[in-house]
């Protein structure tokens, strides 16, 4: 991967697949435009407009039940000095009253049986650090925000605990929306997660899909019709379907904001807050954030109750030590002739595919008619339909 900008600053840069690489100092990577949202300067009125705030009277609504753990013999006999010994060693740092103490291993989380043997199947050691301690927490009920890495395994620190909830809900009935609802910033994640339900959910036959933007919304709106247990949406394709009447989140009692600091970061939170309005405040919700900034902080204070927060590692986002970060500082006229002696190195082996990263989409425009009079080169931005997107991704991932 390699970061090609005009200003000097410290970004990760990685070294895949034994590849050389270098790096040109950058912000945040981004094809051009703002980081997801509408471009600057286009107007499109404000999101979710037309939705009124409910305002609930939870002696009307019916009860429900979300706490459905039982602390396994072991973990019960482990003593606090154990329960801190573990948690340092796994650098994991809890806040809030009554947080469980951490599972050790799989069976100690009392997942029923449907559950347990989709993880059989999966030849895993231990649960990881988020898991440990998250599941405790999400089954018992409880609001909660956990801080962790991207792949430390927190799509399954929620969608387990959600798969025990719903099969403790009564049935859908027609017209009723999700009881699972997961907010995530971006279609690739919302997919990502998708897949995950998809093949835990299919064990006790629940069925999901997957709600964003840039696609068809016919075979969407039709999935909703048919009745989904498990929802995962991108805000704004979400906003229209409730405004349209497409979808309701009366049943929605387990909610998820995954990486709530990136969707902040793009500027979801007026659709955050709209969508949040619709649902009832006695849900049981989780946050999950990479770092813990200020508007993260707040979105929880607003919309949390008595949560506990689950930290693993730094609350600052770093660079992964397990990749080798290169950084060359030089002029705006040397990077051109560094980055194609670079390439010409990176092509002369076996494993080649690169990715580079620039500032804007005349960079993009310059850099990539360069390139490609030597090499194979497509690339993505804003301007771009998702159709080209996905055609350039698809190209990049296929062997």
């Amino acid at each position: 991967v390699i970061y090609y900008s005009d200003r000097f600053s410290f970004p990760q840069h990685s070294k895949m697949s034994g590849l050389s690489t270098n790096s040109y100092s950058s912000g945040p990577p981004r094809f051009g435009g703002s980081r997801g949202g509408p471009p600057q300067g286009k107007k499109f009125g404000n999101p979710g407009e037309r939705l009124r705030k409910k305002h609930w009277n939870l002696d009307e609504l019916p009860k429900f039940e979300k706490n459905f753990y039982q602390e396994h013999p072991e973990v019960a006999r482990r003593s606090p000095q154990d329960v801190e010994h573990y948690r340092r060693s796994k650098e994991i740092t809890v806040k809030g009253r009554d947080c469980p103490k951490p599972i050790v291993k799989f069976h100690e989380a009392n997942f029923p049986n449907y559950v347990m043997d989709v993880i059989s199947k999966q030849n895993w050691t231990d649960p990881t650090p988020i898991q440990a301690q998250g599941w405790p927490v999400a089954l018992s009920g409880k609001d909660m925000v956990g801080i962790a890495q991207t792949g430390s395994g927190k799509t399954l620190s929620y969608l387990l605990p959600a798969i025990v909830h719903i099969n403790h809900q009564p049935f859908l009935e027609r017209g009723d929306g999700p009881i699972c609802l997961v907010l995530a910033p971006t279609r690739e994640l919302a997919q990502q997660v998708q897949q995950v339900a998809a093949e835990y959910g299919k064990a006790s036959r629940l069925k999901s899909t997957c709600i964003y933007g840039g696609a068809p919304k016919g075979p969407q709106i039709r999935d909703l019709e048919r009745g989904v247990e498990i929802c995962i949406a991108t805000p704004g394709r979400l906003i229209d379907f409730l405004e349209a009447g497409k979808t309701n989140l009366g049943r929605c009692t387990y909610l998820v904001l995954d990486e709530a600091d990136r969707m902040l970061d793009m500027g979801f939170e007026p659709q955050i807050r709209k969508i949040l309005d619709q649902i009832r405040p006695d849900r049981q919700t989780l946050m999950w954030s990479a770092t813990w900034p200020k508007e993260v902080r707040q979105l929880a204070e607003d919309f949390l109750k008595d949560y506990v927060q689950i930290n693993v590692g730094a609350l600052q986002l770093s660079a992964n030590h397990n990749i080798l970060q290169i950084v060359d500082v030089c002029n705006d006229g040397e990077k051109e002739d560094k980055l194609m002696r670079l390439l010409e190195e990176i092509m002369s082996e076996k494993e080649n595919k690169t990715i580079i990263f620039v500032e804007t989409k005349k960079r993009y425009d310059l850099l990539c008619f360069a390139v490609s009079w030597l090499w194979p080169a497509m690339g993505i931005h804003g301007d771009k339909s998702q159709q080209e997107r996905d055609w350039v991704l698809n190209g990049m991932c296929s062997p």
